[in-house]
Order: C-alpha cells, then structure tokens, then sequence
C-alpha cells in the first residue's frame, strides 16, 4: 500500500508571503541604518582587528586572541559565522605570506565547520599551521 500523499501546509497569497517575508527581516533590523563607519573602504579589516589580538606570526604557525565583543555577535549572542569566516581568512592570509612571503595572494575557496560557540566577552586562542 503507498504511503498517504503528504498534507499541504497553508498556501499564502504572494501579498502574504511578501508581508510575512518583510515582517521577519524587520524583525532582525534589516530596516535599521548602518553608521558611518560601516561605509569606510577599511570597514571590514577594522571589524577584524577589533575581535583579533596577540597574533604571533612565523614560518610555520599563526596564533592570536580573538575576544568576542558584541559588534560581531549574532541574535544569540555567540560570535556570527560570518566573523568566524573572517578571521579565517585574515589568519589564514598571515598564514601564506608567513610560509610564501608578501607576494600578492586571494583566498579561493574557504570552508568552516563550527563546533561550538562562541559567547560574547570570551577570549579565545587561534592557531593555524
């Protein structure tokens, strides 16, 4: 005997799936400007030495401190997977030009697993080899 058809849920209309859709992106503070600062051509590297310090640096290892502050933390106050994207590649670059010298390099791909997270206003250590 097959199994029975699956139950469809509520259709919306394309209106109330607009509204519910813009009701839960003003509800993450889409709508909310970003300050100044945000608009600086050095805005991402800035966010990215806010959160990492103490970095020791030779041909073989990089190790720093990030320190999760609030202005990388997401809505559960944990550090955001894009800010641990981030470092990865900041450290990871240092990393490269560490082992191959200051030549000129991008990151072509980059994966993250997450373990755990990490809360606001903890320090961390950071090694890469």
């Amino acid at each position: 005997m097959p199994p029975p058809p699956p139950v469809n849920p509520q259709r919306l209309s394309p209106a109330e799936s607009r509204e519910r859709t813009l009701h839960f992106f003003h509800g993450l503070g889409v709508d909310v400007p970003l300050p100044a600062s945000a608009e600086r051509a050095d805005a991402y590297a800035a966010l990215v030495r806010v959160i990492v310090s103490s970095a020791t640096v030779s041909s073989s290892r990089v190790s720093c401190t990030l320190t999760i502050s609030p202005g990388v933390a997401n809505q559960y106050n944990t550090l955001h997977g894009g800010a641990v994207a981030a470092v990865a590649e900041a450290v990871g670059m240092a990393c490269a030009r560490a082992a191959a010298g200051d030549k000129e390099m991008f990151l072509g791909e980059l994966s993250t697993a997450y373990l755990a997270a990490a809360r606001v206003n903890v320090s961390s250590s950071l090694c890469l080899f």
